[in-house]
């Protein structure tokens, strides 16, 4: 069973545990109500069906022996190429006509993303996989396919130099070279980061605890200092995904709070990472306790539409003077399109206390961190 298999499959397994809860119940209650009213996400083909476009224009562009050698170049250079940068650098005809399509595409994904026209190019075109080197640096004419958006995928289209399609093997790395038109994460998830925080900022869900608060010297905190995701296998075609985590719990105010974690380092499963990262600050907290739910970026994720959701559900649940779990309530307040393809939950953690030390499975069972209480130290 792969990762997105068995996260579809657990999902439903975590709301019912969430639901028995009893104090959850009025989390509950409230998410699903404001649920109805919250924004749908783009739909997760709207970023993949831009890839696509791109994919079969360059795939054409290629027939172009000159432009063809300056691709090859870059492509065997680096791990990942600027298409945008690509293009503004083509010495011929059939690189530069690409130009205004290019950044349409980038502007179109970033508006996709819920994210500024001034986040700049996202589209990266890297090789498939490195065995395909050889035959590149030979002189192949390559095909040129979008990433799937699915890690079940079981066959992708890639597109030749007359721009016909080509069904490949997912699962199986062809023998012709392929480039894979795909998104860079890494920098969408910095910007999707910066909406979340602004958007959670702007609602109270993410307001600093005051000075006062913090202890002297310093303040608490939960430091992870291992972590490991189930071993999947993907498809050879398919990137690393960028990891997060939303913190939450109840804020000094009475309001519940979120706190993103960025996880860059957590791009493979099956391996195990020794970050030392901080996950929870206590000081902005009311209670003891505190969730974590973590979710990935692979290419689809609209931040401005999940900020939008998360705000809504999240501000209708009152602090009833005991801490309530509110994993459900995120989980019911992600847009219910995200989880018709490329779901973007990962795992969940309840009732982190400061205190905790040691191994935390996930509720959903596709990971497992190890935590310790650690002392901050102010200078």
């Amino acid at each position: 069973m792969s990762k997105k298999q068995l996260r579809r499959t657990t999902l439903v397994a975590v709301l019912l545990a969430a639901v028995t809860t009893a104090t959850a119940q009025g989390a509950v209650s409230a998410s699903a109500e404001a649920s109805t009213a919250r924004p749908s996400a783009a739909a997760p083909s709207a970023v993949r069906g831009i890839e696509d476009d791109v994919a079969r224009s360059l795939a054409v562009s290629l027939a172009d022996a000159g432009w063809r050698s300056q691709v090859r170049s870059a492509a065997l250079s680096s791990a990942q190429v600027d298409v945008q940068d690509l293009t503004a650098r083509a010495t011929t005809r059939s690189g530069k006509a690409l130009i205004p399509a290019v950044r349409e595409a980038d502007r179109r994904i970033a508006a996709a993303k819920g994210l500024a026209a001034s986040t700049g190019s996202l589209l990266r075109v890297r090789l498939g996989d490195t065995s395909m080197r050889e035959d590149l640096t030979g002189g192949a004419v390559p095909l040129v396919a979008a990433a799937p958006a699915d890690d079940t995928a079981e066959t992708i289209t890639a597109y030749d130099s007359h721009g016909r399609a080509h069904t490949l093997d997912a699962r199986k790395v062809p023998q012709r070279p392929v480039y894979v038109v795909d998104i860079d994460v890494s920098k969408a998830l910095a910007a999707g980061l910066g909406v979340l925080r602004t958007e959670f900022a702007k609602h109270g869900v993410a307001t600093p605890a005051p000075q006062s608060r913090q202890a002297a010297g310093g303040w608490w905190s939960t430091r992870v200092t291992s972590v490991e995701l189930a071993d999947d296998e993907e498809p050879w075609v398919k990137g690393d995904a960028e990891v997060y985590t939303l913190v939450t719990g109840f804020g000094l105010d009475g309001k519940v709070r979120v706190d993103t974690v960025d996880m860059p380092y957590l791009n493979s499963d099956g391996v195990v990472y020794y970050p030392n990262q901080i996950l929870v600050n206590w000081s902005n907290y009311k209670y003891n306790l505190a969730d974590a739910v973590m979710m990935e970026d692979d290419g689809d994720t609209n931040y401005q539409a999940l900020a939008q959701a998360l705000t809504t559900a999240l501000l209708t649940i009152t602090d009833q003077g005991a801490y309530i779990p509110l994993v459900n309530a995120v989980l019911a307040a992600i847009p219910t399109s995200w989880w018709t393809d490329d779901p973007d939950y990962v795992d969940s953690w309840y009732t982190l206390a400061r205190s905790d030390s040691g191994r935390r499975n996930g509720a959903a069972g596709n990971g497992w961190m190890t935590v310790e209480p650690y002392f901050v130290e102010q200078f």
